[in-house]
């Protein structure tokens, strides 16, 4: 069932925000210097950035700064609006030395409302209903500020009444964050909390932050040996390990297999290009800052490493006329694609600057297009099947900004058809308007993993746009000229994201046939009786196409079982004496992939196909 998306402040976000007021008041009160620049609500709570000169604040200080806001709160200081001109503004902001807000307010009286999209308007005092997805343009006449008890701060609100309906709150880090994004700016300290409503609530977030830690994709990466980052290689840029490398392509083929099943072939571009391409496409005007500029050294050519792969398989289709005997055309590649994201923005896997896409466009008359997006639904259906990971659908339209391309009447037809299908396919779906491609309507599917986050991974987008760019054609079968409609989409999307989701998802325990090391096996001892039969043992395992791997160090069994556990192997076997006379092996299970206990011995042949079976049939669960 749809329902549209509401973002309209609701009582917890003005809990939230209220927080951050009191956040920075109880700052303002430890250290009266401090100079402040925005504070949003962010997902689950608030951070502030704040200047506090050579003065860091570090975690020790977060109980310090607690207690002054529970007495804050406890005085239950009400929050008081009052709106003046710009110019007082601009004055109360040089008499009190906030530079940060003084400069704000500067822009403001010179750039209009436009700057909204920059910032969070609730914490710049704009009108109501300016924000980050609204580009207007408007002259600011007056702003507007929240004060309680002895701090007052540029501000729209919305706010609780007074401090002390705030709820149930905590600090949890602290950050560096240059003003404004910009890593010319000074760097600012980013102060973050979380809040609530009650305690209950604020205690099972806590605990689900903790396990978060546990299962941090960056932390687990290097004890499972999946990834590897260097300062000299450069920030963004993971390196994968042959481990790391298993896991990428176990999914990749997955992904590729469902799309061939579906028609899809395999094209190839390169990774960069003349400007003129992304310029024609629209790409430039509209993520130019984010790219990486190419100098040639032989010719006067600019180019760029790429963005984006559509306009590339776009000149694949323009490459020659095309009929509609030929339609649906559909490529699919698996690529990297380059953007120049901020360094403060960049983490572990889930922002990179190189970014693996499964990739896909098809080319394919009007009619077609509502048989195409149902295939690729059932595709998202059968990988997230396989993935144990639920999702619903977000339909994701245009706003009323100029922000997008192309006839509206096209986007209310391209709207209308996914909303269609969404329906058509019994999808459990919300519609949220500004979040559309620049270039048309999607369907981002958004996954939710075993602690409750959400994240948009596969997406599927309707483009009418692109290919009237391009001016691509077909011949009809009446012999006139039509112009198809391209279908963007990608199953896992960005690679590296997946991956950080996925690693957190499952805490490293991949399922078999996506485990980099599906068997381990450990010897006993180093006696050359032990080590052929060990060696044997690894051979068939291998012909059977399992990674194994065997341990036949000198360490204790127990040391090397741990080790075995450190990394998420599935099946670990010991050999020694017994296992050596009866043929037979008990094998130690991963505890997630259990179904039953106690685990019976079996035939070493019996047990090594059907650890082969179960990585060729892709189950999570064993049978033995």
């Amino acid at each position: 069932m749809g329902k549209t998306s509401d973002k309209q402040p609701d009582e917890l976000e003005a809990m939230r925000h209220s927080s951050a007021h009191i956040m920075a008041s109880a700052v303002q009160k430890l250290w009266p210097e401090a100079k402040f620049g925005v504070g949003p609500v962010v997902e689950n709570g608030f951070y502030y950035d704040i200047d506090l000169g050579k003065i860091t604040v570090s975690e020790d200080n977060f109980l310090k700064i607690e207690k002054e806001m529970q007495k804050i709160i406890e005085e239950d200081q009400p929050f008081e609006k009052s709106e003046e001109p710009i110019d007082s503004g601009i004055a109360w902001a040089k008499k009190t030395k906030q530079p940060y807000k003084e400069e704000l307010l500067n822009d403001l009286k010179r750039e209009g409302t436009t700057l909204a999209r920059e910032l969070d308007a609730s914490m710049m005092g704009l009108p109501a209903g300016i924000s980050g997805t609204t580009p207007v343009k408007a002259e600011v006449g007056k702003v507007s500020f929240y004060k309680n008890g002895n701090f007052i701060d540029l501000c729209r609100g919305p706010h609780v009444a007074s401090t002390g309906k705030v709820g149930a709150f905590k600090l949890t880090r602290v950050a560096g964050a240059y003003w404004r994004g910009n890593e010319k700016n000074p760097q600012m300290q980013r102060l973050y909390g979380v809040a609530f409503s009650t305690e209950k609530e604020l205690e099972k977030y806590l605990k689900l932050l903790e396990e978060a830690k546990k299962r941090d994709h960056r932390k687990l990466g290097k004890e499972m040996d999946l990834f590897a980052i260097s300062d000299l290689v450069g920030s963004g840029l993971p390196l994968f390990t042959p481990r790391g490398t298993v896991v990428r392509k176990q999914l990749l083929d997955f992904s590729e297999e469902l799309q061939e099943k579906s028609g899809y072939q395999r094209v190839f571009i390169p990774h960069i290009t003349k400007e003129e391409l992304y310029k024609k496409s629209g790409h430039w005007d509209k993520f130019g800052d984010e790219l990486f500029l190419v100098k040639s050294q032989e010719t006067s050519d600019k180019f760029v490493l790429k963005p984006m792969n559509c306009p590339h398989h776009i000149q694949i289709y323009a490459s020659r006329p095309r009929s509609y005997r030929e339609l649906p055309i559909r490529y699919m590649e698996s690529t990297v694609q380059y953007r120049d994201e901020k360094s403060g923005e960049l983490h572990g896997l889930s922002r990179v600057r190189a970014i693996s896409i499964d990739d896909s466009h098809v080319f394919c008359a009007e009619s077609d297009i509502e048989r195409e997006i149902i295939a690729i639904i059932q595709m998202v259906k059968d990988l997230y099947g396989v993935l144990d990971m639920e999702f619903y659908a977000r339909l994701s339209y245009r706003d009323e900004s100029n922000e997008y391309l192309g006839d509206k009447k096209l986007w209310e037809t391209a709207e209308s058809i996914i909303a269609r299908v969404a329906k058509e396919e019994k999808l459990e779906f919300i519609e949220e308007k500004g979040e559309a491609a620049f270039y048309g309507p999607k369907i981002d599917f958004m996954v939710k993993d075993s602690l409750g986050r959400e994240w948009q991974c596969a997406t599927v987008q309707l483009d009418f746009v692109q290919p009237q760019r391009f001016g691509l054609a077909y011949v009809d079968s009446d012999g006139s000229e039509k112009q198809p409609v391209m279908i963007h989409k990608a199953l896992l999307g960005s690679i590296e994201r997946f991956l950080s989701v996925y690693i957190e998802h499952t805490a490293g325990r991949f399922p078999i046939w996506l485990a980099p090391e599906q068997l381990r096996i450990i010897t006993v001892n180093q006696e050359l009786k032990t080590t052929k039969f060990a060696e044997n043992l690894l051979a068939e395992a291998k012909e059977l196409g399992l990674r194994a791997m065997l341990d036949n160090g000198n360490e204790s069994v127990g040391k090397k079982i741990r080790q075995s556990e450190i990394q998420k192997v599935p099946y670990t076997v010991v050999l020694g004496e017994k296992e050596m006379e009866s043929g037979k092996v008990v094998p130690r299970i991963r505890s997630d992939m259990e179904v039953q206990k106690p685990h019976a011995a079996h035939k070493i042949n019996d047990f090594l196909k059907t650890v082969a079976n179960e990585a060729k049939t892709r189950v999570s669960k064993t049978s033995l």
